[in-house]
């Protein structure tokens, strides 16, 4: 079997690997085996294809992981789904109270709960979504 094709053979395990654990080491080391595929490709000596392998992986293991890793590990910028309604305004479709209501919240009408339960908030008025429980707005009014 040719040199290139099982260091080809090499970096396709090596990357299934890394699917299955997303630690960053292996997608790099698979990288450094299809470099080292090309080397032995082009009729590269053996000898001179572990150094080939040795310099790209150590190379990737040094300056490309730490930035991997610093992207992936980033805190989420843009919050998804009902995370976003929080801190949105919302306008009072029927009276909230402490134990129901309801609120309109960018074109979807939800159920709510006043966040402080003593107030009685009436239709008509503007409030803040201050968290999403369930199903469930608790809203508190604008001032």
């Amino acid at each position: 079997m040719d040199p290139w094709l099982i260091w080809l053979i090499v970096a396709a395990l090596l990357v299934v690997a890394e699917i299955f654990t997303l630690t960053a080491s292996l997608g790099m080391l698979g990288g450094a085996a299809l470099v080292t595929a090309g080397a032995a490709a082009i009729g590269l000596p053996l000898p001179w294809q572990f150094l080939v392998f040795t310099v790209v992986a150590t190379a990737s293991m040094l300056f490309l992981r730490p930035l991997a890793l610093r992207h992936v590990l980033q805190p989420q910028k843009e919050r998804f789904g009902v995370d976003a309604l929080v801190g949105k305004a919302a306008y009072v479709v029927s009276e909230v109270t402490g134990l129901e209501g309801r609120v309109r919240i960018g074109g979807e009408e939800w159920t709510a709960r006043a966040y402080d339960e003593t107030l009685v908030i009436p239709p008509g008025t503007t409030v803040d979504v201050m968290e999403i429980s369930g199903t469930t707005a608790l809203v508190y009014p604008r001032e």
